[in-house]
């Protein structure tokens, strides 16, 4: 009876946590529609953990298909939710279609969730909830301030519909896991983020390093910090990964000091965009063709954990820094690369 639901597992966080999961000794299932997912994930998972895994690929804004899952796999004990739309340009250009995705999809899960029993349950939040926060580094108490975007709305928006219906489900345990700038992939080269537009800063720098990309802009240079760009929290997506399993045992133990906690995944460090350029550099030996541009609709300007929550209650730590980061995110970017010319080739 370990069996545990991971929606979205064949993205980018979801399928890494697949991965941490299974090390730990659960058995997983995913549900991911690949609308924003990809079977490449999934079996890049099968060789990094040496066995099969069953996706599911359902819509789970259709409450029906979401029910079956649950009807055919009536031993899951826990559930991991990651299924969300997550851009933020894409979300200020349609705030609509965040709202009826992310909302309606949390929904079901929650109700399938009480229809079938099962009482462990793992939200996949975000730092963006906290939008300009007037204090840093920020902890887990500290008020939201308006959402900076529609995406960091659903995020703000979901936490209080799972908080409200632990309320109301006295055996139902909920965590919501805050994390900050996700980066890196897995070190065997076999999983990373596969996106070809991404919007993240990390595989764009790596998409332009490779040459897929001219050149990389730097949106903002004027903001009120030490050189001016952006600040955030980077964070190796393993590290992300571990935090997930972490807080399903923390629950699954009855650790958990109240029915619905909430922890913060960063390491504390606020790193700025042209030192993680700079950390790039020195890792790759790389000089990247970059320009500065204007600023970005929906970004924050500075944001990093207080990450001694996590620390103390879930027994977590951060394995990977900032070199890792970026060393693990340049050897799978060169991976893609090799798997794109060993096609071309066997093409021609």
């Amino acid at each position: 009876m370990n069996k545990i639901l991971v929606t979205g597992g064949c993205g980018y966080i979801g399928g890494h946590t697949i991965v941490d999961l299974i090390e730990n000794g659960f058995e997983v299932i995913s549900a991911d529609d690949l609308s924003r997912g990809s079977m490449k994930m999934l079996h890049g998972i099968e060789k990094v953990v040496g066995k099969p895994i069953k996706n599911y690929k359902v819509d789970l804004c259709n409450l029906d298909e979401t029910e079956a899952i649950f009807g055919e796999n009536p031993d899951i004990i826990g559930i991991i939710h990651f299924a969300a739309f997550k851009s933020v340009p894409e979300s200020v250009a349609d705030p609509l279609m965040y709202f009826r995705n992310n909302f309606n999809s949390l929904i079901n899960i929650l109700h399938c969730a009480a229809e079938f029993d099962v009482n462990n349950f793992v939200f996949s939040s975000s730092c963006s909830v906290y939008g300009n926060p007037s204090v840093l580094p920020v902890t887990e108490s500290l008020p939201f301030a308006d959402p900076e975007s529609p995406y960091a709305r659903t995020k703000q928006v979901g936490e209080a519909i799972c908080s409200d219906f632990t309320n109301t489900n006295k055996h139902f345990n909920t965590v919501l896991l805050r994390y900050f700038n996700p980066a890196g992939a897995h070190p065997s080269g076999l999983i990373g983020e596969f996106m070809e537009k991404p919007e993240n800063v990390v595989p764009v720098i790596t998409q332009t390093a490779i040459g897929k990309r001219s050149e990389m802009t730097v949106n903002g240079n004027d903001y009120n910090t030490r050189d001016g760009s952006c600040v955030r929290d980077y964070i190796h997506v393993c590290d992300i990964a571990n935090a997930h399993t972490r807080a399903l045992q923390y629950i699954i133990e009855d650790r958990n000091k109240c029915n619905c906690e909430i922890f913060n995944l960063g390491t504390g460090n606020g790193v700025t965009v042209l030192e993680l350029i700079t950390a790039f550099e020195k890792v790759s030996g790389i000089k990247l063709n970059y320009k500065i541009g204007p600023r970005r609709i929906g970004d924050v300007i500075e944001v990093f954990a207080n990450n001694q929550r996590a620390r103390t209650l879930l027994g977590w730590e951060t394995k990977y820094d900032l070199d890792a980061m970026m060393e693990t995110s340049w050897r799978w970017e060169q991976a893609l690369a090799a798997n794109a010319h060993k096609k071309e080739a066997v093409k021609a």
